[in-house]
């Protein structure tokens, strides 16, 4: 039994997350499900595709940044698309151990199929609902910084 648990809650400390998001409101919701969590995760924000590849990459302001240990990626965003950084991150020997969470309001299932040919981690649809919402993010949070253990960055 002892092996089942040896990686439960095995991510000591805060993780970096990096929030791929144009909606300042889905912005806002994130931060406030996740200052509720248990873990004091340190969470980053691009608001397009290029900020979220310049932040990846270290590029400019971003030079002294961490590599995040978890990627919530929207598919609808300017200037770089979703799909866009995504095959990106997974090109690159250094981003594509990074897990990503498709975080988005698409409900189709080309883009459920397209993302996971892409080695998404996983796809989950934004409830419309304020508490739906929150309870996903949370849902998120609990999984992958409780359970999953994820590598060091």
């Amino acid at each position: 039994m002892a092996g089942i648990n040896s990686n439960y809650g095995a991510n000591s400390g805060p993780v970096d997350i990096l929030l791929v998001e144009d909606s300042s409101e889905d912005v806002e919701l994130t931060k406030e499900a996740l200052k509720e969590g248990k873990v004091s995760n340190i969470l980053h924000v691009a608001r397009d595709g290029v900020e979220a590849m310049e932040f990846l990459g270290k590029k400019g302001k971003y030079s002294g940044e961490k590599t995040p240990g978890l990627i919530l990626l929207d598919l609808n965003l300017p200037k770089k698309s979703g799909h866009e950084v995504l095959s990106e991150i997974k090109q690159d020997e250094e981003l594509k151990i990074i897990p990503v969470v498709i975080l988005t309001t698409s409900e189709s299932e080309a883009d459920v199929l397209k993302t996971y040919k892409m080695h998404a981690n996983c796809y989950i649809t934004k409830p419309v609902d304020f508490n739906q919402f929150i309870k996903v993010v949370k849902s998120i949070e609990e999984y992958w910084f409780s359970i999953v253990r994820l590598p060091k960055t």
